[in-house]
């Protein structure tokens, strides 16, 4: 029998982290996986669940993988991660070409679920919500050679009203420091070079485990020990716990790159009241300027909601107004998504869909202008690169594409170098900036003296 396996991933780094689980189990055990999805014998799609539109995606994207069953080699078709949580009894009814259904909890027991297949039966996995992968763990890295996500947590305790992620995921639960240091050396080990550390609340890290008191700080301290590993990045952290020793970490140590990532998601204090966040108005605009105060720049990266329930255009204006105050380097913005089993979705003030897009498209506008205006301000400036592909274009000139330190991957803007002689994917060099665009920029390698 066939052992070739494929798989999409759908969603955030942090479910490309369970899938990476995943996959490592399934090469353990003889599985071949294979990105030409005709000639596959098992397919898993891991889905996301967070808004209205990674729903759809999910189910489109599990319908498509359905047909590999009558046109490919696919003889099993697994459905993992978060929808398949929220939605187990109407996925298995409704799309019956679903062979099996894991839960969040449950991607160590893929091994079942496929021999449950070879059986000839269908099955649902679902445990409770308590697991969280350690570094005994097997893993298949799908991501560059020279870049991984770590996953420090689990699950999220805040209750945001607009969000789900706590029914899927679970109460926030830690790893341990130690158990994470292990993680990162081996995957110095492999040659990974940049480590982005991932939780659905980063700044929350290792409270669970230290009566209250979050353990970011810590645990950095431990990592910038490693050899080999030349950037961490933070991500997704919240403003509550970030304190001033963990701002100070963040621009003292050379390892660990000068990117803040704050899921804001508003800045009016009744609609964060609303919204169930933790904190108001004056913290945000206490802690921003405690940033921008540093001697050297910090990145800032935020995403925001438009179209909460209630949000009246005096408050959008209040947020476009803050947005063109602080002049984020990157920003996410999301149209609100009436999600069922949360607060916010049973609200009965909704925004109409309409308003919702053209409160979107406004902000998005306002942020290109100044994402434009931050990119040419660093022309001239100085900065580490990471070379992530290498090109040729008709005239046989090469092009390299990468990431400056400041630039996260998958959701920031790109780096360009057009005389790449004698680069390589994966190398760190010093580079200046040249020109500056509304998302990507343009540099030159800089000669050291």
């Amino acid at each position: 029998m066939s052992k070739k396996l494929g798989y999409v991933s759908l969603g955030c780094a942090k479910n490309l982290v369970d899938t990476e689980i995943m996959l490592g189990v399934l090469k353990d055990n003889g599985y071949e996986i294979t990105d030409t999805l005709a000639e596959a014998e098992i397919i898993i799609v891991n889905t996301c669940t967070f808004i209205e539109k990674a729903k759809q995606e999910s189910v489109n994207t599990i319908l498509e993988m359905s047909e590999y069953k009558q046109f490919g080699a696919c003889r099993g078709l697994i459905v993992a991660g978060c929808l398949s949580q929220q939605y187990q009894e109407e996925l298995f009814a409704e799309i019956p070409e679903i062979d099996a259904l894991i839960g969040t909890g449950s991607w160590n027991r893929i091994m079942e679920a496929i021999e449950s297949i070879n059986e000839g039966h269908r099955i649902c996995i679902m445990d409770s919500i308590t697991n969280i992968y350690n570094e005994r763990m097997p893993r298949m890295q799908t991501t560059p050679t020279y870049s991984a996500y770590v996953k420090i947590a689990e699950g999220c305790d805040n209750g945001c009203t607009f969000c789900i992620i706590p029914k899927v995921r679970g109460s926030y639960r830690s790893r341990t420091i130690e158990s994470i240091v292990e993680e990162v050396e081996r995957l110095a080990a492999m040659g990974v070079k940049e480590i982005n550390l991932i939780a659905q609340d980063t700044t929350s890290y290792g409270a669970d485990l230290n009566q209250g008191k979050p353990m970011l700080v810590e645990l950095l301290e431990a990592l910038i020990k490693v050899e080999g590993i030349q950037w961490y990045r933070l991500l997704y952290l919240y403003p509550k716990y970030f304190t001033d020793e963990l701002l100070d970490i963040i621009v003292r140590e050379p390892k660990i790159c000068n990117y803040i990532d704050l899921p804001l998601q508003h800045i009016n204090d009744d609609i964060l009241r609303r919204m169930n966040r933790k904190d108001r108005k004056a913290d945000i605009v206490n802690l921003l300027q405690k940033v921008r105060s540093k001697a050297s720049h910090v990145t800032l990266r935020t995403s925001l909601i438009v179209g909460f329930p209630g949000e009246t255009d005096e408050q959008f204006e209040e947020l476009c107004d803050f947005v063109k105050e602080v002049s984020f380097d990157n920003m996410g913005v999301f149209t609100y998504s009436q999600e069922e089993g949360t607060p916010a979705g049973a609200m009965t003030d909704q925004v109409p869909e309409e308003v919702k897009e053209e409160r979107y498209h406004t902000l998005m506008a306002i942020q290109a202008a100044i994402s434009e205006e931050n990119n040419r301000n660093l022309e001239g400036t100085a900065h580490e690169a990471i070379i992530e592909e290498i090109s040729e274009d008709e005239q046989g000139h090469l092009l390299a594409k990468g990431r400056l330190a400041c630039q996260a991957p998958d959701v920031d803007g790109n780096m360009y170098i057009e005389d790449c002689e004698g680069l390589a994917v994966g190398d760190i060099v010093p580079v200046t900036v040249a020109q500056g665009f509304s998302y990507d920029v343009v540099a030159e390698v800089r000669k050291e003296a």
